[in-house]
């Protein structure tokens, strides 16, 4: 049994990490094609640093439904459902980081580098409200992961 989840972890895995960069870094939807701005330009044309400005636009807007409702949705649960995995995967190959404090110290670590790499790649914008619900999604990941019932299945 120990060696079948292995191998759906180790599978389950890999299509979530290609999935990940599909969408974070393939998807060309994504590119806002502004290459004739200088970095500084873009930067402060496509940042957002100031922590719930997004989401509380996303969450007025579902609310008073002065938007299509999708865009909303999309940005608010996409942003945390899609880091939510990882939540599971790292600690399961890391050990080290079934400790809450490595894990959030790598989750930083890890999104930090991908916003800054959308941002410098322009294959996305640097955005602290994506970093916010990404860093949720994978704290209820690593919840789930300490839950009881998933430790005792990896008995």
């Amino acid at each position: 049994m120990k060696k079948v989840l292995k191998i759906f972890f180790t599978i389950s895995f890999v299509f979530y990490l290609s999935a990940l960069i599909i969408l974070l870094f393939l998807d060309s939807s994504r590119g806002y094609l502004s290459s004739d701005l200088s970095m500084i330009e873009y930067t402060r044309n496509y940042s957002n640093f100031v922590p719930f400005t997004t989401i509380s636009m996303y969450i007025t807007v579902i609310i008073d439904r002065s938007m299509n409702l999708e865009i909303p949705i999309k940005n608010l649960f996409g942003n945390f459902i899609m880091f939510l995995p990882m939540g599971i995967y790292l600690p399961y190959y890391i050990k080290k980081a079934n400790k809450v404090s490595v894990f959030t110290v790598s989750m930083v670590s890890l999104l930090f580098f991908i916003e800054i790499i959308q941002l410098v790649s322009r294959r996305g914008s640097f955005d602290i409200d994506d970093f916010i619900l990404n860093m949720l999604g994978a704290l209820v990941g690593f919840s789930i992961w300490k839950t009881n019932i998933v430790q005792n299945l990896l008995r």
